[in-house]
């Protein structure tokens, strides 16, 4: 077996294990390290041998076949961690990427709702349908408590300390908080688990909050379609997705002036420059208004 393949199931190892990343983003990870190792076994260069030059030249090949600079990015930092693991665990002394810079990227949100918009949605459930108040939970709690999709569908029973208004959403990496949740999510999302009680539920399921009418755990996909679906009754034209309902909670609580460590903790963001994009662009919003007027 090959240095790259046995360093790369030890990284694997590492970032499922110690780290506790999602599958998901550990395949995404090997994915994108899968194309560095490729690129440089062709060239006959183990990974304790990799220069910067290498992965210049790699970073180089992936500008010429078009690919994004936010793929590029993305790319780069899976490389780090790699290099950053091999530092570590005492393969090499210093990492070759540490005078990389990663791509300059314009920073920018997907469509985000408006505090109106959002009340639409809310008001398109049909409450009527066996599984509308789910919906109306589903919804309520994922903009109010700036929920990722994937914390959604893993929300347990246990998670819900209703009687003090707060879940606890474990988010990337295992990571535990506690986000208070409004009383409009509390009030559907009871009405919801009294209907639930008379639920055939899936016994490998019974601890999880969202089902689906099959008594099994809800996934991203249908929340997608939910939301997607109830956005459309709304006569809402906008592109949008279960994180739309995160990105609106963040700006709404910034532009409520919110603080912004606040705001990082309830988003689970372990870097305030995360967060900080919403500051900055609020700001870029208030420099056009001026602009506009003249000012």
């Amino acid at each position: 077996m090959s240095s790259w393949a046995i360093l790369t199931e030890d990284y694997r190892g590492y970032i499922t294990l110690e780290r506790r990343l999602a599958r998901n983003s550990v395949e995404a990870y090997m994915r994108d390290l899968g194309k560095f190792s490729s690129f440089c076994a062709d060239r006959g260069v183990e990974p304790q041998q990799v220069q910067g030059s290498d992965i210049e030249l790699f970073l180089a090949e992936l500008y010429d076949k078009q690919c994004a600079k936010k793929t590029q990015a993305r790319i780069l930092s899976g490389i780090k961690s790699f290099y950053n693991f091999l530092v570590y665990t005492d393969h090499i002394d210093t990492s070759p990427t540490e005078l990389i810079k990663s791509p300059k990227l314009p920073q920018y949100l997907p469509d985000t709702l408006s505090y109106e918009e959002i009340l639409k949605v809310f008001d398109a459930v049909d409450l009527s349908h066996p599984l509308g108040h789910r919906n109306r939970a589903i919804i309520e709690i994922g903009y109010s408590c700036g929920l990722r999709v994937s914390e959604l569908v893993n929300l347990t029973l246990g998670d819900l300390f209703l009687e003090q208004s707060v879940i606890r959403v474990v988010g990337k990496g295992g990571k535990e908080r506690l986000v208070p949740i409004s009383r409009g999510a509390v009030h559907y999302l009871v009405l919801y688990l009294e209907q639930r009680q008379s639920q055939c539920v899936d016994a490998r399921y019974e601890k999880i909050v969202f089902l689906n009418r099959n008594g099994k755990r809800l996934t991203r996909i249908m929340i997608f379609y939910i939301i997607r679906d109830l956005a459309a009754k709304a006569g809402i034209i906008k592109t949008i997705s279960p994180h739309t309902l995160r990105h609106s909670f963040a700006t709404h609580l910034v532009q409520g002036g919110a603080d912004i460590r606040a705001v990082q903790q309830m988003l689970g963001h372990s870097s305030i420059t995360t967060t900080e994009i919403y500051t900055h662009l609020e700001l870029d919003d208030l420099r056009t208004a001026i602009s506009k007027l003249g000012l």
